[in-house]
């Protein structure tokens, strides 16, 4: 069942290049919605679920028509897609949100939260400020999702800091803020698309990546890794968007129900996909990956180099008062708790 469990961060949808839904189309607007989650994953079941719902509540008048597995290529080319007005909308990660709306990436920064329910409150309260970041930028932050707690993974046993700046650590293209983290700690990443990161692990030339249980479960990366550390540094998140010139040619009726529907099923996803990341590293330890604590002196390394990577990334992907809002949040989730 956990081999086709879905992949990254939240989420994602992968579509051809057939012709977006345009204005004055006779008949129901069909919206075509990219992804990299594999056909038939948690979230891939939940998103037909969602198109389901839409179609029911709009009585037939919009419905979302998804592409699964990554067919479209990286999220880049789905963001590319979607601004040459090639796709509608996509389910994306934070890397690929952040290639339009870069500031989405402070909610990934290392040991930002301690818990989901930081995250929660957190996210919650910035979401304002992120819908209008995306809709300066022409998009529709429809609704959240996630991808769960970030583990390292790897086919060698990297217990020490001398031995992790060895290894041939794989770094999302697009993913600045690991890349940041890596020059903290004098890891020198091996850049790749997320597609590519499997064959990469098949033919040794990379030897260490990073996902949450459950994505390195879907794309069948957990058959090529042997260890994992325990302690996640950071908690991945994603995001549905659509053009906002699409989400237009809505009634303001539709548009309504469709957000409603579309705010409603992220909860049932975040839920879902939180007990099914749980499962999944259940299931990877069971597979025979060995969860390997992280030494005291070297998880005081990482926060100290989270702590920079903060600073460093501060006037780059976002600036210093959204990092202050975002903590001012965070200090409130803590006294509440």
């Amino acid at each position: 069942m956990f081999n086709r469990l879905v992949v990254f961060a939240v989420l994602a949808l992968a579509l051809s290049a057939g012709a977006p839904a345009t204005a004055g189309a006779a008949g129901p607007v069909e919206l075509k919605i990219a992804t990299l989650a594999p056909r038939n994953s948690a979230w891939a079941k939940a998103m037909d679920q969602g198109a389901r719902e839409s179609d029911s509540k709009t009585s037939g008048r919009v419905k979302l028509r998804y592409y699964y597995g990554g067919q479209q290529g990286d999220e880049r080319d789905m963001v590319r897609k979607m601004a040459a007005g090639q796709l509608d909308g996509a389910v994306l990660t934070a890397v690929g949100l952040g290639i339009i709306v870069p500031e989405v990436r402070i909610l990934e920064l290392p040991t930002m939260f301690a818990n989901v329910t930081e995250l929660d409150f957190v996210r919650d309260a910035m979401t304002s400020v992120f819908e209008k970041l995306f809709d300066a930028k022409g998009y529709v932050l429809v609704s959240w999702g996630d991808v769960g707690w970030i583990h390292t993974f790897s086919t060698q046993k990297y217990d020490t800091l001398d031995k992790m700046k060895q290894a041939k650590a794989w770094v999302w293209t697009d993913d600045p803020l690991t890349r940041a983290m890596q020059q903290r700690l004098g890891i020198n990443g091996i850049p790749m698309s997320l597609p590519q990161v499997l064959s990469g692990l098949q033919t040794g030339a990379i030897d260490t990546c990073y996902a949450s249980p459950l994505a390195a479960i879907a794309l069948q990366w957990y058959t090529k890794i042997k260890f994992a550390a325990d302690k996640p540094l950071s908690y991945a998140v994603g995001g549905f968007i659509i053009r906002k010139d699409v989400f237009a040619m809505l009634s303001a009726e539709d548009q309504k129900a469709f957000l409603d529907g579309a705010h409603a099923n992220a909860k049932v996803i975040i839920a879902g996909i939180r007990k099914d990341n749980d499962r999944a590293k259940a299931a990877m330890i069971k597979a025979g990956v060995q969860f390997v604590p992280v030494p005291d002196d070297v998880q005081k390394v990482f926060v100290a180099a989270a702590e920079g990577v903060w600073k460093d990334l501060t006037g780059k992907l976002y600036d210093q008062a959204l990092l202050d809002q975002v903590l001012a949040q965070r200090k409130k989730a803590r006294a509440a708790k």
